[in-house]
């Protein structure tokens, strides 16, 4: 018991050397219990009403219409090519498709919502190029207020050193910075869970803001697990045996690691990110719901596709993919990652009981990847694919409230069926 205590203690100070190396700025994180900010909320934000490419493969223009004038900032990113636009928050009313198509520089681009307050529109490039001219035009004789953005052909060498020096690709990838996001600071979170007592249930609603994930009939994965994830709240807050935070609870984009960062600064005893995949039309049809952990290698192609495709999130948003400084410090560390794991695949166990007694469970129902949202050391974490939104039968149970009730009550279960056997573990070993 001494030996453990020790060990316990010497993990501590490992994670916390661990937590001080530099990363993705924290301000970033976002809890679902953090108060509303009336003074945000009252403000009307511009709305954007048309968006339109024109020109060809030498040079391009973006215009978008807006109803009143705004301030940005455009920088360029490498590998993939790409532009980023930072805008106040927007209210994007733009037709159903907008930016799927591309025109001349332009493959395809894409808007949302990055914070609370901040914008962004990532245009994907179809090779190297500059931003020869941008601007704002005022409202005047009856046309709107317009964003322009003017983009040039380049080669590789004159894009690379238009690039500030710490963002040339030699160096590392390009990252467009943001401003900080007004949200409650990680020390007032950890004071108020110490002072609560209860534990630490973390529930990650996937993508958001620009980030819409799969998209079918209409339908938005973005939205779907945020319903859900909403829904799995409350029904948890109702028993009131849990603290629940969620990373997001509106249509917000958070960064990978910021996620992560949530569950870690309130030393969560569970972590449950929500998703719904969806299937290329080429590669057939799958239905049903999936429960993937953490590993190294994953449990097969189709583990591996999904990994691959969710870990893009943050270079959706434009955000850095360099690698981040590993959380695992020493071999402490890496002991507590083991363990961590064992409990996770425990609760994605029982979960999978759980579930398959009321909701249309996938054919292989437990499988594992290496994807970043999992990546906690030390605390438990699953990833829950709902169902598939391009399968019909699973986008009419997404959609439905009789089909989310089933399937939140049986998440619920299995939490609590988890939770409750771990903290009377913990409490006999004390």
């Amino acid at each position: 018991m001494a030996s453990r205590a020790n060990q316990r203690v010497l993990l501590g100070c490992a994670l916390l050397c661990a937590a001080a190396l530099p990363c993705a700025d924290s301000s970033r994180l976002k809890a679902a219990e953090s108060q509303a900010q009336p003074s945000v909320a009252a403000v009307k934000f511009p709305v954007a009403s048309a968006a339109r490419l024109a020109g060809d493969g030498k040079q391009t223009r973006f215009i978008l219409d807006i109803d009143q004038a705004v301030t940005f900032r455009a920088v360029m990113l490498a590998d993939p090519y790409r532009v980023v636009v930072d805008v106040p928050q927007v209210n994007f009313q733009l037709p159903t498709g907008t930016g799927a198509g591309g025109r001349g520089l332009v493959k395809a681009f894409r808007y949302g919502l990055v914070m609370p307050g901040g914008s962004r529109i990532v245009f994907d490039l179809t090779g190297p190029a500059k931003i020869a001219n941008s601007y704002v035009l005022e409202a005047a004789n009856g046309q709107p207020a317009r964003l322009v953005l003017e983009l040039e052909e380049v080669d590789r060498a004159a894009f690379v050193q238009s690039l500030p020096p710490e963002s040339r690709p030699e160096l590392r990838p390009a990252i467009a910075d943001a401003p900080p996001a007004t949200v409650p600071a990680a020390p007032a979170e950890a004071a108020q869970q110490k002072a609560d007592g209860r534990p630490v249930v973390v529930i990650d609603p996937g993508h958001g803001g620009i980030d819409n994930g799969t998209q079918s009939s209409g339908e938005s994965e973005k939205n779907l697990v945020l319903a859900f994830a909403l829904a799995l709240r409350d029904k948890l807050e109702k028993a009131g045996k849990y603290r629940v935070v969620m990373t997001r609870d509106d249509d917000t984009f958070i960064p990978l690691s910021d996620r992560t960062k949530v569950a870690r600064n309130l030393k969560a005893a569970l972590f449950v990110s929500i998703h719904a995949d969806a299937l290329p039309r080429a590669e057939g049809d799958a239905q049903g719901a999936t429960i993937y952990t953490l590993s190294d290698k994953a449990s097969d192609a189709e583990a591996q596709r999904l990994a691959d495709a969710e870990n893009r999130a943050d270079a959706i948003a434009g955000f850095n993919l360099a690698e981040e400084p590993t959380d695992v410090a020493d071999i402490l560390i890496d002991l507590t990652q083991r363990e961590t794991r064992t409990f996770s695949n425990r609760f994605a166990r029982l979960l999978m009981g759980e579930m398959k007694s009321t909701v249309r469970m996938h054919k292989h129902p437990l499988k594992s990847a290496g994807f970043r949202v999992l990546k906690a050391p030390d605390v438990p974490s699953v990833l829950v694919e709902i169902g598939y939104v391009s399968n019909k039968g699973d986008l009419e149970h997404l959609v439905s409230d009789g089909w989310r009730s089933k399937a939140v009550g049986s998440m619920a279960q299995a939490i609590d069926g988890f939770l409750t056997k771990r903290m009377a573990t913990a409490g006999s070993s004390n």
